[in-house]
This record gives C-alpha cells, structure tokens and sequence, in this order.
C-alpha cells in the first residue's frame, strides 16, 4: 500500500531525551517508522511540526498512511506530538514557504530507514490490522531489493518528482512505485522486471548511473519509462505513451532525429542523461538485440556518439564544473572540478562577496557545501542565522545542493567520481595557479555596479570592451579577467601584448577559436571528426605562422604565461614550437584537406547521381586516399559492375518500353533510386510483349522480380529487380561499409595518438583563445599616431598649404582610450612614503559609456594620493565618477585599455565599489532621481509589492554587511569606493557612523572615495591625516544653479533636491511646500558660496614609429605541399612582387609631384604590406584610408581603396571563389589622395598588361585622368 512521505529539512545534531530521560545525540538522517489509523487532528498536528513539511498522499482513502521524518531512534508515538522544531530568526515566512525541503536535505545514506520500519511499536501493536501484514511483507522485500545507495537515489528522484507541475506529470507521477531505482509498479500493465525483459535490462543500466535520465534505444525511438518518463514529459514537452491511461507504467519517448534537442532540453534543466543503443546488425530470430551505454550528456558536456561519422560540426557550450565550498582559518574557499577536463582547482581565502560572485556568474552542474559552513563567527551551529555566512545562505537557499564532510578535495573528487560513473583509477589533475600576488576577487556589488556581470540599467563592461562580433571563448575569457584580476607579472604581460599588436604591421592570423573541454572529450572518446581536425590544424598552424614571423613572434612569447595561469599548464616554448609542428603535420599526413581532387564521388550515367553522393559522401573526403587505396578501389570496381548490370538488365527494357508504347501513353519505365531502402531499382508495371519473338529486351523482361527491402517484404508494385543487380548492389554496398569503417579507424586511431599531446593542444587552442581577445580589444580601441597624421596630411591637402585651421573632430576620432602606466606596490608596509605606487592621476577620464567623439561625455581629472570626501548635488555625477574610476582601475590591473587621455594606476591588492544607490546610468539617471521613480510608482502597486520597495530603500543590515567586508578587507594597497554612505538610516546617527568609518580608512591609507549627502560629517572634527574634500562642481546660469559634473576641490552643500524632484514630476505643491519647510528650518545655515573651476584639458600622444621593413610571408610555403600547389603558389607570388613593384613605382612619382607642388609637407612613402589567406589586416588599418591590390585565383585583379580594409576583406571573401583570396595594401593620409591613387594604379595596371576585373575606377573625373599625363605614360619598372 502506498503512503505518505513526510520529509524535513536536514539539521545539525540535535539533543532529544530517550526512554530514560537523558539526551541522546541524534545525526541528522532520515529515520522513519508506520504510523496507523491517524486521525486528521492528528496529521494536522504532525504537518505543524515545520512549515517546510511536505506531504504526498497515494490515497486519500485510506486512513494507514507511513510517515517519514527526522526524529529520535527510539521515539515513541506520543512523542510525535510534542516535537517541536524552531524556525530560525529573521527568515521571512515568504520566504520559508517557498523554500522546499529539497535545499538542505543531505542525501547521505541512512541505515535506520528500514530498521525503523520493523521495530516501530506501533507497527508491531497493530500488526494484526488489516494490511498491515502485507506492509512487513512488503518492507522486508524493499530491504532485499535495495541497497542504502539505491535508497538515497531513490529519496534523490522522490524530490524532484515533488517538483513537477504539468498536470500530464502529475497523473503520471501517481503510479510510480519508489520500490525499484526505475519507479516501476510491477503490478500494473508493462511493469514487469523479470529477468531477459527489456524493463529489466533498462533497470540494469539505470544501477550504474542511478542519478541520470537513462533513455534506451528500441527500434526508431529513444524510450524512458518510470520516473524518466516523468521528467521527459515534465521539461522535454514531449507526450506520454499511451495517453494517460491509469492500468499502465508511466512511458515517453523520443524519435531518434529528435534526440538532440531533446538532450538539450534536459541537460537546460540540470538534468544528466544515460543513452543506450542498439547494436545494430541483423539480430538472431527470437533474440533481444544487444544494447550498450554509448555515452552520456551532462549540462555543458554533450552526447558526442556518433560524431566521428557525420560531416557538420558540433556546439559545445562551457564547461559546467561541480562546485564544492568550504570555509578554512584563511576564509572560504571554493573548488571546481570538471568532468570534461578532468581537472580541478582550489581558491582559498575568499570573502563571503567574493564566493557569492562566482557562484553567480558560474554556471556549475553541481553544489556540494561542506560542513564546515555551520559553523559561523557568532558561535552557533544554525548556518546563515546570525552575523557571517548570510549572503552565502541566502545565494545558496535558491539552489539545490548537498552536504558533505572529510577532507573538501579528496572527499569531492570522491563525490564527483560517484557522480558521473567514473572507475577508482580516474585522476584529476590539479590546476590551480597560486593567488599568493593576485588582487582578490571582484565583490558582487562591484562587478555588477560596473557591469562585468549583466546588470539592468547598468551598462555592460563588456560590451564596450570588445567589439560586437566577438562573441564566445574570447569574451569568457576577459569576463574571469575581470572578475579575478591577474598578478602584476600578467598584467603586465598583457598590456605589452596589446601595446605590440597595436603597432605591429604584418597581418594577423584569424586566431581559430576552440573550446578546450570540446578537444579533451572528442578525443578521449574517439568521436572527432575530419572537420575537428582541419580545426585543430588551423591552431597549430595559426602558432606556427606566428612563430615563423618577426613581429609576431614577440607577441607569441608574450602569451606563454597568461595562458599558463589560465590552463595551469607550465609549457616550455620550444616545447610547443616542436610540438606544434610534429601534431599539424601527423595530421596533414592522414586528413583529407583543402585543395586535394582524388576522392571524387562515383558517377555513372545510367544510375542517379543522388544514390552515389548518399552512399559515399559520408565517408569520402575525410582521409587521404593513399591510407584507404584498397577499399576505394573495391568500391570504384563495385560502382563499375552495378552499373554494367543496370546496364544489361534494366536498359534494353526501358529501349523496348519506349519503342512500343505510344508516345502520349502505355507503360513507362525508368533506373530510380529508393532513398529510403538505399537501392537503385527499375520503376514501372511489368511490361510483357504480346508475342515473345526473342526480340532484344524479352529476356531481361523474364528475370524481372518485385523489389524486397531488409525485412523481406516487398516494396512495391511498381518496384522491380533482378538477381545480377541485387547481387551488384549488396557487393557495392559491401565495400562502401568497409571503406567507411576502415576512414573511421583511421580517424579513431588519430584521435588516440593526439590524445597523447592533449596537453600541448589544450594550451594552444586557449594561448589563441587569448590572442584573439586582446587582438579584438585592440582593434576597437587602439589609436594610432600615425593614422591622424596621415589624415591631418588629408585635411592640410584639401584646405591648402597655408591653411591653420585644426581637422575636424569627425575624422580620424575614435573614443580616446589609451594604455595606462601600470605600477606594483612597493613591498614595504611604511605608508609615508607617498610615491608613484600608491599614487593614482587619471587625465581625461570619462565614463567608459559615454563616447568622447560625440561630445557627451564631461572628462575629469583625477589625482589621487589618499583618500576623498565626495559632496556634490543630485544627479552632479559622483554615481557616474565613482563608477568610472572604479572601471578605469580594473581595466588597467587588469592589462586593458582605459578611457582616459593618460592614466598611471597602481596594481591594487584589491578594488571594492559600494553603491547602495539606485541609480540608472543607461537612462541617464541618478540615485535620487531613481528613487523619486519609485515612490511615485507605489501607487499603482499592491501592498505586498509596495512593501518590498519601500524595505529595499531603507537602511539594513546588508548594508553594514558590505561595509564590513570592506573595512575588514581594505589594505594600504587597496581602492575603496563608497557612494552615499549611511543614507538610508537616521541622519545624526547615520552621519556619526560615516564619520568613523572615513576615520578608520583613513588610517588603514588606503586611496577612494566616500561621497555622502551627510554635511553634517564635516562638524564632527574627523580625526584624519590624508583625507582630502572634493566636489562635484556647480555653476549659476540664468538665476539657477546647474551641475558642471566636474571634480574640483572643496564643499558642496546645494543638493538641487527640488530641481531634481520637478524635473522627474513630483507634483508643484508638494516642492512648493518643501521649499517653504526648508526656508522655515534651515534658512540660517543656507551657505550662498559657489564654487566655479574650470580645468584643464590636455592630450598626450605617443608616436608610435614602426620600421617600413616588409616581413616576406612567403616563406612560410613549405616543401610539404603538393608539386600543382607550389607551381600555383610560385605564379602568385611572382605576380605579387611584380605588381607591387609597379604600385611602388607609380605611387612615389605621384607622391614626389605632390611634395614639389608643395601640397604635401613632407615626402611621403608607399610601405606595401600583403595579406595572405587566412589572414588579417593588422589594427593600424583601423580608421585609415588605404588602397589594395585584389589577387584573384585566376590571376586577375581588382583595385580598390576604403577606410575599412578589414571589412572589405571579409566582404570580399565571403564570396565561395575568393575565400582563399590574398591581397597587397598601403596606408595613405585621406580618403581624397587614396581615390586618387587608386585612379592611377587602375590606369598604369591597365596599361601595362595586367589583368583587371574592371578598369571603370580609372575613369574618375580629375583622378588620374585628363590633367595628369599618367593615362598615356607607361612607367617602366625597374627591378
């Protein structure tokens, strides 16, 4: 008989009298007895015991009902009625009620679960009652059946049962029967679990992973039945078998062409899934087709079998880690392991913020809290109750998660091995990278207030940091960047990094993308297919190329050691040079690439062309030939005798057919190829001569037979054979499968050998990975000196050499980031010495939202020694300030560029931004002007809603939460920012507490900002030493007082409270009378002093000179190309050089005339620089005009000039024939003289022989033609 479950949350040891009246000390696990005939005061009585109880009837009818629940071994029945458990202070009922069970119940073992169920006394006093023999019987063969794992798993799936909500998934999840790890009640219709049933082998298979969804194959549907068809129908959307029929097992499933996405749709859902297959093959009559475990799909981890067959490409999301937290004397600590990788890592000494922010921005299988967590500063076992711990307990309340105890590495591992199936001998390697000179962990308010993570009304970092379409594994990587800047060393790595790509010339490689956790799982299970390949060949090409260049070389150097804190792989470069090098070419000698034409799809007149692509395509052009020769020419032979015997067969009836019919009708006949059956067969009625004359044809007519497909029967009427063609197809078909298995083997056997070097691989792919994130912030933001001075060359052109005017704001101007000075802290804790390591100057600031070139930004200048005490009026811009600084300061800890005209930021050990306001920097908004927002909204929200506001505005305890961490965290190396603090409480006390806390930060010497609305504060008499007052400034325009947002020296006391408040429509009475209230009380103290600064606006421009020598890319072709490949590569190049010693020798003429007409300052030169395939304009194309060359595959050219080379690059190599495209450029100074050029090179090309693709550029009117003598000179080249 099915009965009612009572669960409770998991709670620490708890003291309870036994029999004899002292305490008994009680773990913490689920114990349980029968409970009979009880009343409903009395079941409403038990529910009382706690508000997380959850009940599940099985029949309402019946009144016998076992109950579960955490009491003491020995507790009696009266007992029950007088538990009582205590809900913990300060946890909202709200908040209780929609916290289930499900959250702190620790799934451990219990071996009194079922002793509970026999020796309860008021089991054995009504054992007489009617059922109740029936239950012993019943308990007894549930103890046999089950082990303590599978009852854990069991209590596991129970749980989430609860959590379905479909009314289809509630019907279903009626007739499980938690009895077997499958759910499945024997008694009703298909729910037999004798041995040789296919339930009973799916019941084998779900003991080996009882914690994941196990979907089997039979036939064309993947199957789940029990509990697994619940969660099919409950998060995959799909229909229960049967309907909802009450007689039968719960069943679901799938079709084999939906898999995927229904995979996706349970691991979305945090679920794992087993997937069984079928051995496929003709199976044995009366015998059950052999099935075996092909794989698994976990969230970010999914089913790969079968890859190595197909020819697309997989998505692999990130990686999802299991999650374990632990506290230690340092702090917390978090560890994160992933399956995938087979790695793990360890960071101690965290900040309560610090953990909760990467609990927020890591999306983790997982969580596992260890035990450690219960016990908190204040001295209580009741974790998150009081004092520390809280922020955690309420990040973590909102998720599942399990306990654990023991040593938190060993004792993970150990649960993560549980977890995912893995045998004893599986080890994880260690990668964690000493944090001993890193800069602590972002808090949560700091990175969502800056917006590295997303956050509405906040802008995104990120997105200003990186252009749009770098999306991905880059964009990851700057994301952890930013959340855990790196030490000073990498920092400084970084920025040199950067500093070398912006300035460099040569092209860049296009930095191919490939997720580590996608490499390790491919291989170790042998699924990565040919296209994985040429991938992975692009990264150790892309290494090698730049290895092989002079400029680039240097910035591979450069990225040896941010991607060894990012792998935890400590690799030599030599090392990986050579690796590099024997890994691309191991894999060129087996894989099919680009370029190669002796794998040509079989092709027969006779027989339809589709049948051939079908049958080989999957196969052909994966391996080189020469591994396979033998089996490709079988199957050459193979096609040659099917199309003999069509021939013969099928031909002289389809020449009888249409010589004796009537043109306009009769029979008709023709060769089709049967997708479906994979067979070529003759179509069409049987045609039979009325008088049998040996005629050509009627013999072939005779051994026409119905077509059969693989199950024996007959296909069709219209579907005809014979035996040569029957027996031509199956040897045809012989030999494509054994083709096809001998290209898989070889692809298995390449995956096995780089799983040897998965290593070098690993650190590769993320040393690009990397590459391609810095190399995309630099080409967004660099700005390159010798880009304006051509423009200003431009501008001087077209205004005349006499002309003093300035170029215009509009051209060659980007938004103005630069790379800071970055300093490291001196390692003396002696805090007088006040030099350049705890110094901060920032020149030109601006919000990193706001773009400089369109004038909406106001830029400031920050020069910072010690600590700030910000005043200044509403919406005056210290939220905007605040941030900005913050921004700036993590950006260049962090090795990036930061919006600034010059900046020098030391590394600070840590960066903490308090912002408690609700400010809206993407509208425009201020804290007050936000709150002002919602209160006037509150009207039009129900009381529960206006509750929430209203509490959410005050003075809390989160507040002094987060000053806590600060004050306890802030170092003399530190950067505190702190916006309006105290301003939710009482004005005098709240002032007192702002003021002791400038006094204490003030001591510590740390450098920040504390901005208060408070006034008060400054007739305290602070006892400070360095602290500096700074203001937002205002100035008084047509009797009004308006915000300058500039940061000047001094005081500000105006608020502009009432201008604010009209502005964002408070109604006129309420200011009027405000301002009546305020002139009544304050008048006195009304100080009439403005304060008016005007700064300062300076740029400082490097120049950044590059040599004009042209690194000569074409000697990176190897002698490992095929002898076609290099006569074509020879032509090409000598077609290069010839054309640009013709562009070198028109340009400088031109140039030359231009310097004597005095219309240029100075002698310009033409530096040509080639693009080869597979690669990029470098960043100094950014913004500035250029002419190029276009080398066509069939040596024709085409002349062009634009102000976005990269984008007409791509534009030009979207296009299938040009994909492989290189090209040949030069900078000019000006859209005006690049025309020009342009004309002319058009024209002397034109002239001298070469082949265009169009020649209508050098008819520009006054570029090139008319005026200049270029159109009828021929230059002659010289060497």
């Amino acid at each position: 008989m099915k009965g009612t479950v009572l669960m409770v949350p998991a709670i620490p040891r708890t003291h309870f009298p036994n029999e004899t009246g002292s305490d008994q000390n009680i773990s913490p696990m689920l114990l349980s007895f029968h409970f009979l005939n009880i009343s409903s005061h009395l079941r409403r009585k038990a529910l009382n015991l706690s508000s997380g109880v959850l009940w599940r009837e099985r029949s309402a009818k019946s009144p016998r009902i076992p109950i579960c629940c955490s009491i003491a071994t020995n507790m009696s029945w009266l007992f029950a009625k007088n538990i009582v458990v205590s809900l913990p202070r300060f946890r909202s009922l709200a908040l209780f009620a929609n916290s289930s069970a499900r959250k702190y119940t620790s799934f451990r073992s219990s071996p009194l679960l079922l002793q509970q169920f026999e020796k309860s006394p008021c089991h054995s006093k009504r054992k007489a009652s009617k059922g109740a023999g029936r239950m012993t019987i019943k308990v007894k063969e549930l103890k046999k059946e089950l082990d303590e794992k599978d009852l854990s798993h069991i209590m596991w799936w129970n749980e989430r049962m609860q959590m379905c909500k479909k009314p289809s998934t509630v019907h279903l999840v009626k007739r499980l029967d938690y009895s077997n790890l499958l759910g499945v009640d024997t008694n009703l219709k298909n729910g037999h679990l004798k041995e040789g049933t296919l339930n009973w082998e799916m019941l084998q298979f779900k003991s080996k992973f009882p914690r994941e969804v196990l979907l089997c194959r039979v036939g064309d549907f993947y199957e789940a039945i029990g509990i697994d068809a619940c969660v099919l129908v409950e998060y995959a959307g799909l229909n229960p078998f049967g309907g909802l029929r009450s007689d039968s097992i719960p069943r679901a499933g799938c079709p084999v062409v939906n898999l995927r996405q229904t995979l996706d749709d349970l691991t979305r859902s945090g679920y794992s899934v087993c997937i069984v297959e079928e051995v496929q093959g003709p199976a044995q009559a009366r015998s059950r087709k052999g099935r075996f475990i092909s794989g698994h799909a976990h969230p970010g981890s999914p089913y790969v079998f079968g890859l190595v067959g197909v020819d697309h490409d997989l998505d692999f999301p990130e990686p999802m880690p299991v999650v374990g937290i632990s506290r230690s004397a340092k702090g917390y600590s978090i560890i994160l392991v992933l399956e995938t990788m087979k790695t793990f890592s360890l960071e101690d000494g965290l900040t309560e913020e610090a953990l909760v922010t990467k609990l927020r921005t890591c999306h983790y299988h997982h969580l596992f809290l260890h035990t450690s967590l219960k016990h908190n500063s204040s001295g209580t076992c009741r974790w998150g109750e009081f004092g520390e711990g809280g922020l955690l307990w309420g990040e973590c309340s909102s998720r599942h998660f399990e306990w654990f105890e023991g040593d938190p590495v060993s004792q993970l591992l150990f649960k993560v091995k549980e977890l995912y199936g893995f045998d004893d001998q599986v080890t994880f390697r260690n990668v964690t990278v000493s944090s001993e000179k890193r800069p602590r962990s972002l808090h949560l308010g700091t990175a969502t207030q800056i917006g590295a993570i997303p956050t509405e009304g906040i802008p995104c970092l990120l997105r200003v940091l990186l252009p749009s379409n770098c999306t991905g594994l880059p964009v990851l990587y700057v994301r952890d960047l930013l959340l855990n800047p790196p030490a000073y060393e990498i920092a400084s790595t970084i920025q040199a990094t950067c500093r070398l790509m912006s300035s460099v010339t040569c092209s860049f490689p296009e930095f191919t993308c490939v997720s580590p956790a996608k490499l390790v799982k491919l291989l170790e299970l042998r699924e990565a297919n040919h296209i994985e390949f040429c991938r992975i060949k692009c990264v150790l090409d892309e290494i090698l190329q730049m290895h092989r260049s002079s400029d680039l070389n240097k910035i591979l150097k450069l990225l040896m050691d941010p991607t060894w804190v990012a792998t935890g792989l400590k690799i030599d470069f030599d090392t990986l040079v050579n690796e590099c090098e024997w890994n691309s070419a191991r894999i060129g000698e087996i894989i099919f690439l680009d370029g190669e034409s002796d794998q040509k799809i079989s092709y027969h007149p006779i027989i339809p062309s589709d049948f051939f692509e079908d049958m080989e395509s999957p196969w052909k052009g994966r391996v080189k030939r020469i591994h396979v020769e033998e089996a490709f020419a079988e199957v050459e032979r193979a096609a040659d005798a099917l199309s003999l015997a069509i021939t013969e067969d099928f031909l002289p009836i389809i020449s009888r057919i249409k010589a004796s019919t009537a043109p306009l009708g009769g029979s008709k006949g023709e060769v089709v190829y049967a997708r479906e059956h994979e067979a070529v067969w003759f179509k069409g009625r049987r045609f039979e001569p009325v008088v049998w004359a040996g005629t050509p044809g009627e013999e072939q007519i005779k051994q026409l037979k119905p077509a059969i497909d693989s199950k024996g029967r007959k296909v069709g009427l219209e579907w005809l054979t014979t035996e040569k063609v029957e027996d031509a197809l199956t040897r045809y078909h012989d030999a494509a499968d054994k083709a096809k298995a001998r290209v898989l083997e070889l692809l298995r056997g390449l995956s096995a050998e780089l799983q040897t070097k998965i290593n070098i691989l690993i650190f590769a792919s993320m040393l690009l990975v990397i590459a391609k994130a810095l190399f995309s912030h630099v080409r967004k933001y660099t700005l390159d000196i010798l880009v304006l001075k051509r423009t200003f060359e431009a501008f001087r052109i077209r205004q005349g050499q006499h002309s003093n005017r300035s170029p215009p704001d509009d051209e060659g101007r980007r938004r103005r980031w630069v790379f800071p000075s970055l300093v490291e802290f001196h390692k003396s804790k002696d805090m007088e010495p006040l030099d350049e390591a705890n110094w901060m100057k920032i020149t030109g600031l601006s919000p990193y939202w706001l773009d400089v070139a369109q004038g909406s930004a106001v830029r400031n200048i920050v020069d910072m020694k010690s600590l700030f005490l910000l005043t200044g009026p509403n919406g005056g811009g210290k939220s905007s300030l605040l941030r900005s600084i913050c921004a700036v300061a993590l950006l260049g800890i962090c090795g990036f560029m930061v919006p600034a005209d010059s900046a020098l930021i030391p590394h600070f050990d840590s960066i903490m931004l308090h912002m408690k306001s609700y400010d809206s920097p993407a509208d425009g908004k201020s804290s007050f002007q936000y709150t002002l927002n919602v209160y006037i909204s509150l009207k039009v929200l129900n009381g529960v809603m206006t509750f929430t506001y209203i509490q959410d505005l005050q003075f809390n305890p989160i507040e002094m939460s987060e000053m806590r961490s600060i004050i306890t965290g802030a170092t003399s190396r530190s950067l505190v920012l702190i916006d309006e603090i105290c301003r939710g409480t009482e004005t005098a006390k709240g002032t007192c507490i702002a003021g002791s806390i400038v006094e204490t930060l003030d001591k510590i010497g740390c450098l920040g900002i504390v901005s208060t609305h408070l006034h008060g504060i400054f007739t305290l008499g602070l006892k400070t030493n360095n602290a500096v007052y700074k203001a937002m400034g205002t100035e008084y325009v047509d009797g009004k007082t308006k915000p300058t947002w500039k940061l000047i020296d001094g005081i500000c006391r105006e608020s502009l409270a009432f201008e604010t408040a009209q502005k964002e429509g408070i109604p006129e009475i309420i200011i009027q009378r405000a301002e009546e209230l305020y002139l009544s009380v304050y008048a006195n103290d009304k100080i009439s002093g403005r304060n008016e600064t005007d700064l300062e606006h300076f740029y400082v421009d490097t120049i950044i000179r590059t040599s004009g020598e042209v690194y000569d890319q074409f000697s990176r072709i190897t002698g490992e190309t095929i002898s076609p490949k290099i006569k074509s590569t020879n032509e090409m190049e000598a077609l290069r050089k010839k054309v640009e010693g013709a562009v070198n020798i028109v340009c400088q003429k031109k140039l030359k005339e231009l310097h004597e007409q005095k219309i240029t300052l100075e002698l310009l030169e033409i530096n040509c620089v080639t693009i080869l395939p597979r690669e990029l304009p470098p960043p100094s194309t950014v913004n500035a005009s250029s002419v190029y060359v276009l080398f066509r595959p069939d040596k024709k050219l085409y002349i062009g000039q634009t102000d976005n080379l990269e984008g007409r690059v791509c534009m030009h190599r979207s296009k299938k024939e040009l994909q492989n495209a290189s090209f040949l450029y030069f900078l000019v100074p000006g859209k005006s003289l690049a025309r020009e050029l342009e004309t002319i090179i058009t024209n002397q090309l034109s002239i001298q022989g070469f082949q265009l693709v169009t020649t209508a550029d050098g008819k520009h009117r006054n570029f090139g033609t008319g005026t200049s003598d270029y159109s009828t000179e021929v230059v002659t080249l010289r060497q």
